[in-house]
């Protein structure tokens, strides 16, 4: 008991609770949440993401109408998710449930995403659909023609399915043309990505030839299996292409966005065929008809010309009635044109006989003699000119000639000299330089030559074998029996005959006494066991 007069009292009752830091409590806590919890889905719209961290993570949250949990995908598993996160989209999401201590909150690490009902694609699909169209790309007016008769035909589609096959069989029943197939995923993530690929390919420098026209197609399924084809990349890549292109993807009931952004949406992949190219028998069916038609309005045209020509004919006069009076003219101009003509004659005769009564020999000589005259006078007059101006030129010389001195000479003659002197310095010093490369190369050569001579193997105790005709013999079969052949060693040939007898000893003795002497030409015969080569 205390003191009654004690107001307070310091002692405090025992108390059994366990006492922690606060990391402890968080490590508990999240111990705790993950062990209850472990892998769970979540369902809700996907709250306050704003695209990708700069560290690769995702940050977002999930909310319904009465709670909010944050979420987070790592770098790691953003490759693998179904379905990437958007602002607004309902989804459900499988991952861990952990806390974050520094926080004090709680939040799930999401391994996976996907949609959370047709209710929350088709709400997607059609804020999609509207803001494409807001911007152009499903207008009409931008849809281009596709070509009547295209030569190449790009199809992108996967290669193991039926539509290529039903596409392909279309095409050879109606007209045959060159297909190229760009193989791509039609489901599952990577199939939107792959398809915009392939467009762009087609469009641009993919090493084959150019299609004149692109068939998109797949077969049906959900829209989740065709949610590839309402990518917006696809959509911009399938407007944005130089080529035409055809959509045939699902059935005739399925629609998606590539449809509305193709320039013809064919209702099945059969369909596309059917409209790219056309029937080729109906072709030439029309090209014939066309034919007949052109030849029957031809023969028509040149009848009506034939007829309209006769009836126009009619009323012309006959033909020598129209030439008769031009004949007629003719004549009369012909007889009027000699008459003139005689008479024309006859008056220059006069004239030219008049006109030469006034002339004689006399008329004409003088002023031939004046002209003489003066031609003489200018020939006096260019004799005295030249002679004074040849005075002149020597008069000038002599002047001249007083005025020069040897000593004005001697200075250039001496430039002269010392330049010629440097010339012939310059010009030995060059050939000598020149002598001592040519010199020095040649050397070289002669080295390089003596290392890969035969003449120094020969140095070495072998022989060349060669026939009569100087060939050389390469080997023992191309020998013929009895065949001359010529030995050549390194001092000089010896003659042999093909199938004799070796040397004796004593033979060779005497041959290497008689080494020192000059080497001439004798015969000598060599063994089959010996061969050829020594």
């Amino acid at each position: 008991m205390s003191d009654p007069f004690t107001l307070f009292d310091d002692e405090r009752p025992a108390s059994n609770a366990v006492e922690f830091t606060v990391s402890e409590l968080s490590r508990a806590v999240k111990r705790s949440v993950e062990d209850g919890f472990g892998y769970v889905r979540v369902r809700g719209e996907i709250g306050g993401f704003r695209g990708r961290h700069s560290s690769g993570h995702a940050y977002f949250s999930l909310k319904d109408a009465d709670a909010t949990i944050d979420a987070v995908v790592w770098r790691g598993s953003w490759s693998k998710l179904g379905v990437k996160p958007e602002e607004g989209l309902e989804v459900i999401a499988t991952g861990r449930l952990t806390t974050f201590p520094k926080k004090s909150s709680y939040q799930i690490v999401v391994d996976n995403l996907e949609h959370a009902g047709l209710g929350a694609l088709m709400k997607l699909l059609e804020e999609r659909r509207q803001k494409l169209a807001a911007e152009g790309l499903f207008d009409e007016q931008r849809k281009r023609p596709l070509p009547l008769m295209p030569r190449v035909i790009g199809v992108v589609t996967s290669p193991t399915g039926a539509v290529i096959r039903d596409i392909l069989h279309r095409i050879s029943d109606r007209f045959p043309a060159h297909v190229v197939v760009w193989p791509v995923r039609v489901q599952g993530e990577t199939s939107g990505a792959e398809v915009t690929a392939a467009v762009k390919g087609f469009a641009g420098d993919y090493g084959g030839p150019r299609p004149d026209v692109i068939i998109v197609a797949r077969g049906g399924g959900s829209v989740e299996d065709l949610w590839g084809y309402n990518d917006e990349a696809l959509v911009r890549a399938v407007a944005a292409s130089p080529i035409p292109v055809v959509s045939a993807v699902g059935h005739e009931t399925d629609w998606t966005l590539v449809d509305h952004a193709a320039d013809y949406r064919a209702p099945t992949p059969t369909g596309a065929a059917e409209r790219v190219v056309p029937v080729r028998s109906e072709c030439l069916a029309t090209l014939g008809d066309r034919a007949r038609r052109l030849d029957t309005a031809m023969a028509t045209h040149l009848r009506h010309r034939s007829e309209h020509l006769r009836f126009l004919s009619r009323g012309l006069p006959a033909g020598p009635a129209l030439v008769e009076p031009l004949r007629q003219r003719l004549d009369i101009a012909s007889d009027r044109g000699l008459a003139a003509l005689f008479k024309a004659t006859a008056d220059a005769r006069r004239r030219w006989y008049a006109a030469t009564q006034h002339l004689s020999p006399a008329i004409a000589r003088r002023p031939v003699e004046r002209a003489g005259d003066r031609l003489a006078v200018a020939g006096a007059r260019l004799a005295r000119a030249a002679d004074a101006g040849l005075a002149d030129r020597a008069a000038a010389a002599a002047r001249a000639g007083t005025r020069l001195s040897p000593r004005l000479l001697e200075r250039p003659v001496a430039e002269a000299r010392d330049r010629l002197e440097r010339t012939v310095i310059r010009r030995d010093r060059a050939a000598a330089q020149t002598l001592a490369t040519l010199r020095h190369r040649l050397s070289g050569a002669a080295k390089l030559l003596s290392a890969v001579s035969y003449q120094a193997v020969l140095d070495r105790g072998f022989a060349v074998v060669r026939r009569a005709s100087n060939e050389p013999v390469r080997a023992a079969r191309d020998v013929a029996p009895g065949e001359a052949l010529e030995l050549e060693f390194a001092d000089g040939r010896v003659n042999v005959v093909e199938g004799s007898a070796p040397p004796r000893p004593a033979a060779a003795a005497a041959q290497a006494s008689s080494a020192a002497r000059p080497p001439r030409r004798r015969s000598r015969k060599v063994d089959d066991a010996q061969g050829i080569l020594l």
